[in-house]
C-alpha cells in the first residue's frame, strides 16, 4: 500500500468521522423548532449537544488540514469551485457557535433569545444541506480548466443531481439527530423524537434509493469499480442492510442501537461513494482533467512526514472523543449544566 492510498483512506476516515459525529448535532439544531415545544424542551435540545459540538467540529478542521497537506491541488480547486457555498457554511457555523454559547446568557430578553434560536437552527440546517450538495457535485464532476480552476457558476452547482444529494445528506443528518434524541432525552420530547426519527428514516430510504438510481442513469462511471471488482458490492449491500436495520430498531427497539445503526449506515454510504470515485478525489467533467490521489498529491517526503504526525496525533483525538462521550453519556436535562 503506497502513501497516496494511505492518505486517501485517512482523509476518508476523517470525512466519515465528521459526518457521523457532527451529523447528529447538526440534525438536532435543524429540528430545534420542530421538536422543542416549550422553553425547557429547547434547553434540553441545546444541552444534549453542549459537551460535544466543539470536539465534533475538530474532525472537520482535521479533515480540511489533511486534505491541504496531502492533496493541495484538490484543496485549491475545491475552494475555487465551492468558494461561495463554503463561505455560507462558514458563516452559518460561526452564527451557530455564537448562538449556542450566548443563548443561556441572553436570559429572558425574548428578542435576542429568539434571534439566537433562529441562528442556531439555520446555522445547523444550512451546512447539513450544503454538504450534500457539494458531495453531489463532486460525484457528478465539475468543469475545470487546464489550471484546475472552476469554470462554472454558482447556480450550476445547484443542478438537480446535486440537489438530490443535498436532500439525501440533510435527511441523513436529520435522522442522526432525531435518533440521537430518541435515547438522549426523556418524556414527551423523547417520544416525539422517536416518532420523528421513523418518519425521517422513511424519507431517507426513498432519497437513498432515488440518489442511487439517479447516479446509475447520469453518472455510470461511479459504478465502474464495482463492475470490475464485484466483491466491492458488499460495501453498498451492507450500507443498505444497516439502513433497513435502522428502521427496524427505531420502530421496535427504541434506544441507542438505532442511532448506532444509522451512524454505521451513513459511514458506509460515504464509503460507497468514495469507492465508486477511486482513484479520483475531484472528478472533472472532462475525465482527463480529474484530480486523483497521484496527480494531485504532495511530494512523497511531505506525505511521509505528515503520516508520522497523524500517527502521533490521531490516537489522542480518538481517545479524547471516546472519553468525552463516556463522561457525558447520561440523559440531557433542562438545568443550566445540561446533565
Amino acid at each position: 500500500m503506497d502513501l497516496n492510498l494511505i492518505w486517501f483512506l485517512l482523509v476518508g476516515i476523517l470525512i466519515v468521522g465528521y459526518s457521523v459525529l457532527d451529523g447528529f448535532d447538526l440534525g438536532v439544531g435543524s429540528l430545534y423548532f420542530f421538536l422543542g415545544k416549550t422553553a425547557d424542551e429547547k434547553k434540553v435540545l441545546t444541552h444534549s449537544i453542549d459537551p460535544f459540538w466543539h470536539s465534533n467540529e475538530v474532525w472537520l478542521l482535521t479533515g480540511g488540514g489533511a486534505l491541504f497537506a496531502a492533496f493541495p491541488l484538490v484543496y485549491a480547486s475545491a475552494f475555487s469551485a465551492f468558494y461561495l457555498p463554503l463561505f455560507l457554511v462558514l458563516f452559518a457555523l460561526i452564527a451557530r457557535a455564537v448562538a449556542i454559547e450566548y443563548k443561556v446568557k441572553a436570559g429572558e430578553r425574548s428578542g435576542l433569545q429568539k434571534a439566537l434560536e433562529i441562528a442556531f437552527s439555520l446555522g445547523s440546517f444550512l451546512p447539513a444541506l450544503l454538504y450534500g450538495v457539494a458531495m453531489g457535485n463532486v460525484a457528478r464532476g465539475i468543469p475545470l480548466d487546464g489550471a484546475q480552476n472552476y469554470t462554472g457558476t454558482f447556480f450550476q452547482l445547484l443542478n438537480p443531481y446535486a440537489l438530490v444529494f443535498g436532500l439525501l445528506g440533510l435527511s441523513a443528518f436529520l435522522l442522526q439527530g432525531s435518533a440521537y434524541l430518541g435515547f438522549k432525552t426523556e418524556g414527551d420530547l423523547q417520544k416525539r423524537a422517536q416518532r420523528t426519527a421513523l418518519k425521517i428514516w422513511l424519507v431517507f430510504l426513498i432519497l437513498y434509493l432515488g440518489a442511487t438510481l439517479f447516479s446509475y442513469l447520469s453518472t455510470p462511471q461511479l459504478f465502474a469499480n464495482y463492475l470490475q471488482y464485484p466483491i466491492l458490492l458488499l460495501i453498498p449491500a451492507l450500507s443498505w442492510l444497516l439502513t433497513l436495520l435502522t428502521g427496524h430498531l427505531l420502530r421496535y427497539k427504541p434506544g441507542s442501537k438505532g442511532f448506532l445503526a444509522s451512524s454505521a449506515a451513513l459511514g458506509l454510504m460515504i464509503l460507497t461513494l468514495a469507492v465508486g470515485m477511486f482513484p479520483n478525489l475531484l472528478p472533472a467533467t472532462n475525465p482527463n482533467g480529474s484530480l486523483n490521489i497521484y496527480n494531485a498529491a504532495s511530494s512523497p517526503l511531505t506525505l511521509k512526514i505528515m503520516l508520522i504526525v497523524v500517527c502521533i496525533g490521531l490516537p489522542f483525538v480518538l481517545l479524547y472523543t471516546v472519553y468525552l462521550y463516556y463522561v457525558f453519556h447520561g440523559k440531557a436535562k433542562a438545568d443550566a449544566g445540561g446533565y
